[in-house]
Parts: C-alpha cells; structure tokens; sequence
C-alpha cells in the first residue's frame, strides 16, 4: 500500500512540473473585475476638453465641472430598469424589450430631395464643365443618378435594425466583459445635439466592430440612428447591401476618377448632394480618420478625410450653418482576434465570413477571459469657429529635405525657423476638386482632431503591462514586483492627464491582465512561492510592441526629451559612461532646444500628432518643462546670473512683441538671448537612471528601425518598387531581430515608415518607370560616407 501511495505521489509531482505553466494560468484568473470605481482610490481626471485655443467659445460653452462627477455606465448592461415594464418575464426578454423601446426616426424622402439639388440639377443640364447632361437624354441621367446614390447608401430599414440591435445586445455580452461611458462626456454631446446642429463624429478605427459598435451605443443613448461612412474595401458586395440597410454609406468607385471624367463629376455631385441632405436633416455621421486594423501605409485615412471635406464643404457653402464635431475612441484590453485577421489577409469581410467569425468567438465563451472596452466622446467643438481661428496659426513651413539633410551632412548646424511639412495621407476623390487651401484647411482640422482623440483615449492595463515587460523586465520580473511596478506606472500615467480604462484591486487588475496576454507571457513558479513572469522570445515582443503604442502618447514628451539629452551627451562621453559621470556635464538650454527639434523633425508625423495650432518651438518648450517635472533635469546656477526663479526684473524684447500666444509657456521667457545663459544638468536622485532609461527605449523600437534601416542602403537591390523593397527591408529587420534579439522593431510598419521618411529626407527618390514609380537611392547618399552618417544621426538618440 506505501508502495502505491509513494508512486501515486510521485505521478502527480511530475504531472505537476510538466504542467506548471498551464496550472498556474487557471489560479485566481478571470475573477470578474469591478470597472467603475477609481483605481486604487487615486485621482481620475476628466479627459477630452477642446482646443482653448482654435475653440475658445466651444471649450467654455459646452463643460461644467458638475459632469466630471456623473461617473460610468456599462451600456451592455440591460435589466428590467431599462425598460418601460415588470415582472418576471420582462427579466427573461429585456433584451428584446428594449430593442423595441429604442427611437428609431422614419424614413425621409432623401431620393428625391437629392435628385433635386442644385449641385445634381446642374449636372443634369449640362451647366458644369464635363457634365454628364452634355448631350445625353436627362432621363438616362437621372437613372445613373439613382444608381450611383443605390451604391451610397439604402433607406433605413428599422425592423432589422431592431433585431440586429437586440442580437448585438447578446452577442457583446458574451463577447465584453463591459463596455463603459463615461456620463459626463455623453451628457457634453447631449448639449451639443440640443443646440440644433448636425453631429459629426470623428473617430479612431482600432477593429471593425469600431463601426457596429459605436451606432449601438448612441442609439442605446438616444442620439439616433447614427450613419456610419464605411470603407468599401474592407466588406463584401452582399455586407455592404446589409450595412446600409443599418445606416451605412460607401463612397462609390466613380468619385475618384479624374477632375475632367463626365462620370466622376456625376458622383461628386450625386455624394456632395447627399452628405449636404443628411446633415440638413441632422443626422449624426460617424467618419472614421484613421485607416481600417491592418491597412499597411498611413495612419491617416484619405477615405475619411474626403468624408470630413464634404462636411467643411457643405458649412462653407452654407448649406448649413455650421456642425458640432466630436472627437471619438474606443479602446480595447485585445483588439477582437477575428477583424484583424480578416484585415491581414486583406481579403473584403463577407456575410459568412463575418458570422462564422461570430461562431468562433462565441464558441470561445468561457473559456478565455472576456475583454473591457471603453468608449470616449470628447468635448464637440464648432467647425465654423474652428475653420476661422485656424487659418490664422498657418505659417511658413519647408520640407524635411530642407530642414535635415544638410545637418545630418554635417553641411550646416543651424536648424531653420520653421515647421516641418510632411504628408502621407493622399489626397483622393471628391477632396481634389476642393481649392488648395481647403485641402490643407482639410488635412490639419483631421489632424488636430486625431490628436484630440487619442489624448482622450484611456490606456488599459494590456498597455501598460507590455510596456512594462518590453521596456523593463524583458528577462523576466517576479509578480511581487510587477506588482509594484504595475501600480506606479498607473499613477505616472494618471498624473500626466491620461485615464486609465480599469479599476479594481491590484492583484486581480495584474492577474487578468496576464491571462490576457497569456499567449505572449510565460508564469513559472520559483522555489520562494513566487512566480516569474518572463515575456515569450520572438514574435511576442513584436505584438507587446504595438500593445505599448496605447500608452506612448502618454510620455511622449519625456521620451522625446529623454532620447534628446541622450543624443546631446552621445558626442561628449561614451554611452555606457555612469551616471554620476553624465550628471556633471551642463546641458544649455538652446542645445536642448536643438536636440528636440532635431528629433521632431526625424519622427513621423503620425507618430507625434502635433496640433496644427502648436509650434515646434512651443513643444521644445512643453519637453522642457515635462523634463523638469519629473525631475530628470535640475536647473544650475551660474555664477554672475540671474536666478532662473527673478522674474522681477525681466522685461519684453522685441521677439515677445509679434510671437502669438500659443509660444507662452511655464518656460519663462522666449528670449534666445537670454535661454543662452540658461544650464541643466541630470538629477542625481536614485530612481533618475531607471527612469531615463524607460523613457529612452519606449522610442527604441522606431529609432532602431530607421537605424537599421540607414545600414540596409548599401545591401539593399534598387531600384525597385516601394512594395519590393518594403519587403526587403522588413525580411532584413526580421533576421537582425534573430541576431540581436530586437524582435520589436520586425514589423512592417515601421519598415514602411523608415523608406517614407527617408524619401521625404531626400534619402531615396523616386523614378517614373513602364512598370511604376521605382525607388533608387539619390545621388547624394550614393555614397557609404554620407550613409553612416545618417546612421551616426540615428543612433545617437538610442540608448543601448
């Protein structure tokens, strides 16, 4: 019997060591979070106010402090309350109770309205240059007109919007932990849709239910049946059939054919007819502006920026007074698996692909953890007032060519006194029709927009756990300490105006989110009883890398600030110098200012989303001050000068008397003159070194992309297409990544942002050839000299 016992013993101990890993994910996981409370009872702030400067009327109308209370409602969350009855079988069907309760306005004569516009009529009667009325029978006008406007959009349909409402309902339960709104950002767009204008919402797209998911809300919330702009390339023939059954509108093929095409001018008129017939009815249109999950090249969309012109182009003529714009995100513990490989595959979504997907997500119920999502409305925003006080921020600007290319030759060291012009996005369709200065007006209201809305996103605990296990324990790290570590970047990000998209006890908060990323981290049991969370090599870093992206707009100016000292200490001592050593050297002010513009310049745009209103020398400034803050940068004193904190004696130079507002900062005065006699050095405090270093490598993954990217010139076989010589580059990160252990920077998109960026420096170039616009290197990186120069200029803001 010992005999049995003792072997029977030592079964189950090995059973127990071959499966460590996979006991350990099922203790104390998917315990059901709380998700309204502060986290850890500290400091929420109130995300999303407007631009005081472009909307100062919009930001002081539309808020009051009494919102910042209202707290958040789960919108999935439906119970007998929700409905107009009681008893016990309103508790079995509140779900299709309250489909049937929801406000769901009839249909209008739109057809016939748009047929009669005075856009489409002067088409039809040949009144426009290249009208298609030029010589053809009108009735066969006004049938291609009704096709053309079948292919935009379809009456709404409101029993299936009833019944798809109430089997989205059940869907987004099993799928969503929770879905949360916060009361107060809804009640700011309530007043705003009171006022008598047509709701614009301008939003992220971080997965294709961004687009289900979003009308689902708002109709739950009483704002209506919301119309969504859809990408026609992303869904099938019979999906788009059914969308705009549900609200949706497709831009049809034939608005972007030439200015001078009688069928492309037909469709602008038939689309310009019916966004102008919409928003007099004032219906609220969802416009997404960044590119559908997966989409390889900008971030902004040239789809949505044609959606969003149409809308500037209807206030501007008049058609309606003006519109309330409301910046929108959602955000996501894990973006749905089944969206984004569909998107990957880069294949149009299909009714049968879309519900078997469906399938498989609700077969999966139960048994992996269910994911939070939250829905952020930002504070909406006159586009009127917008449109009048932004034309006034326009400056001069140069392209990237002009502003680095000498320095990064060593041909000159003074930076230009300009702000850098750099466009990705392609203008396309009806947005080219529109004047030169409404396409810019166009592209910098999206801009300025996107930023609003990822300033107002909240950063979920997925974010900040890959940013901690990437940036700081990628060997491994000891859940008692994760702990700790957990809990200070969320106050760090708090602290900076950043929500957070969780609450609840620190301990379930940390072992949900690691069941989350359970395919990319390992748990292994020490012999102390703690357990060792150590990140997956390889192809997981690559995916902790894009989770971390959430939470880089957060330290951005830090990191920025950081790599920026870095890149001015690289040419004064060795990189792997101590820090004691690094903190003795003075840091003049104008040589920081030269560093971060340096870097401002080298990072895409859409990476930092500067607003249009905001200088480069104003964010040089706002980096400075960051810096300081947080206490990496300690002011020093020299002897003779004024102390940084006399303010008495200061008086107003001549550069004060014409610099615009937007330039004043905490940073003192804007006297060059002045900053001259200005040093810092690194704080020697404890927790410093630690700190700049986190800061340093949340840039790593692009910087060292561009860099290697600078030593692929030389290997690389040009000319060839964009597209041949993207994959070249990324097949070259990915096995220096099998090399060096740098599997973040293997992802496409940063390989594609790197060419951009050195075509737009003058790096590549490219040549019109019978098979397309091939890439070459230009003549003046020919040579491997101005190569590793280039490479010098790269990698002196990485800190290894």
């Amino acid at each position: 019997m010992d005999t049995m016992l003792e072997a029977r013993l030592q079964t189950q101990q090995r059973n127990t060591q071959n499966s460590q890993e996979t006991s350990l994910w099922s203790s104390g996981f998917g315990m059901k979070l709380e998700a309204v409370t502060p986290f850890l009872g500290k400091y929420r702030p109130f995300v999303g106010r407007c631009c005081q400067t472009c909307t100062p009327k919009s930001w002081e109308s539309l808020f009051h402090r009494s919102i910042m209370d209202l707290g958040f409602c789960n919108v999935v969350l439906v119970k007998e309350e929700n409905t107009r009855f009681r008893g016990w079988l309103v508790r079995r069907l509140c779900y299709f109770l309250w489909s049937l309760e929801q406000r769901i306005p009839p249909c209008q004569d739109a057809p016939q309205k748009i047929m009669e516009s005075t856009r489409v009529q002067n088409v039809i009667s040949g009144r426009v240059p290249g009208g298609t009325g030029e010589g053809q029978v009108p009735d066969l006008v006004k049938k291609e007109v009704q096709r053309i406007l079948g292919h935009i959009q379809a009456p709404i349909h409101p029993f299936l919007l009833r019944l798809f409402s109430w089997a989205l309902l059940r869907f987004l339960n099993c799928v969503f932990l929770n879905v949360q709104l916060h009361k107060g950002q809804m009640k700011m767009v309530h007043k705003a849709a009171q006022a008598g204008l047509p709701l614009v919402l301008l939003s992220t797209h971080k997965s294709l239910l961004d687009g289900i998911l979003l009308p689902f809300v708002l109709l739950s919330q009483g704002l209506g049946v919301l119309r969504v702009a859809w990408d026609p390339r992303t869904c099938s023939p019979t999906l788009r059939a059914l969308l705009k059954k549900l609200g949706g509108l497709f831009l049809p093929q034939e608005a972007n054919l030439t200015l001078d095409s009688p069928e492309g001018v037909l469709a602008r008129a038939v689309v310009h007819a019916a966004v102008e017939q919409l928003l007099v009815s004032r219906q609220p249109l969802l416009i997404f502006l960044e590119e559908h999950p997966g989409a390889q090249g900008p971030r902004l969309s040239a789809l949505g920026q044609t959606w969003l012109g149409l809308v500037v182009q209807a206030v501007q003529v008049g058609i309606i007074p003006d519109a309330m714009l409301v910046p929108v995100a959602i955000t996501y513990d894990l973006v749905p698996d089944a969206p984004c490989d569909v998107y990957h595959a880069l294949a149009p979504l299909g009714l049968w692909t879309g519900a078997l997907a469906v399938l498989r997500s609700l077969r999966g119920w139960g048994h992996s953890p269910r994911v939070c999502v939250r829905v952020h409305l930002a504070q909406p925003f006159s586009l009127q007032e917008y449109t009048i006080n932004a034309r006034s921020c326009w400056g001069s600007r140069q392209t990237l060519e002009q502003l680095l290319q000498p320095i990064v030759l060593g041909q000159c060291t003074v930076v230009p006194d300009t702000e850098k012009e750099q466009e990705w996005t392609p203008a396309t369709g009806p947005l080219l029709a529109f004047k030169e200065e409404d396409q810019l007006l166009v592209r910098r209201l999206s801009r300025h927009v996107l930023n609003a809305s990822v300033t107002s996103s909240a950063v979920m605990s997925t974010a900040i756990m890959a940013t901690l296990l990437l940036f700081k324990h990628q060997k491994g790290v000891f859940l008692s300490q994760l702990l700790g570590e957990f809990s200070w970047l969320t106050e760090e990000t708090l602290l900076r105006g950043f929500d957070v998209g969780f609450s609840g006890q620190l301990r379930c908060l940390v072992q949900h989110t690691l069941s989350l990323l359970r395919a990319h981290v390992a748990l292994l049991r020490v012999h102390q009883g703690d357990l060792l969370v150590v990140p997956r090599p390889g192809p997981s870093f690559t995916h902790l890398a894009r989770l971390s992206a959430e939470l880089l707009p957060a330290f951005l100016s830090e990191a920025v600030g950081a790599c920026a000292v870095r890149g001015l200490l690289a040419g004064r001592m060795p990189p792997e110098g101590p820090w004691e050593l690094q903190g003795i050297e003075l840091l003049s002010q104008n040589e920081l200012y030269r560093q971060i513009l340096l870097l401002l310049h080298l990072l895409p745009q859409d990476l930092l989303l500067l607003q249009p209103c905001q200088s480069s020398y104003c964010y040089c400034q706002e980096v400075l001050d960051r810096l300081i803050q947080c206490g990496l940068l300690v002011a020093e004193e020299t002897p003779g000068s004024r102390p940084a904190c006399d303010t008495g004696r200061q008086r107003l130079s001549a550069k004060l008397l014409w610099k615009p507002s937007g330039d004043f900062t905490d940073s003192d005065s804007d006297d060059f003159e002045e900053a001259e006699g200005r040093y810092f050095r690194l704080s020697q405090q404890s927790r410093c070194p630690d700190f700049f270093l986190f800061l340093c490598r949340l840039l790593s993954p692009l910087l060292k992309a561009f860099a290697q990217a600078a030593t692929f010139l030389h290997r690389g076989q040009l000319p060839d297409t964009e597209s041949g010589y993207t994959e070249q580059l990324l097949q070259f990160l990915q096995a220096t990544a099998q090399e060096e252990g740098f599997f973040e920077c293997a992802d496409q998109n940063l390989a594609i942002s790197a060419i951009w960026t050195f075509r737009d420096l003058g790096v590549l170039q490219q040549t019109p050839s019978p098979a397309g616009p091939m890439l070459c290197l230009s003549p003046t990186f020919t040579s491997r000299e101005n190569q590793e120069k280039l490479e010098q200029f790269i990698r002196q803001f990485i800190c290894s």
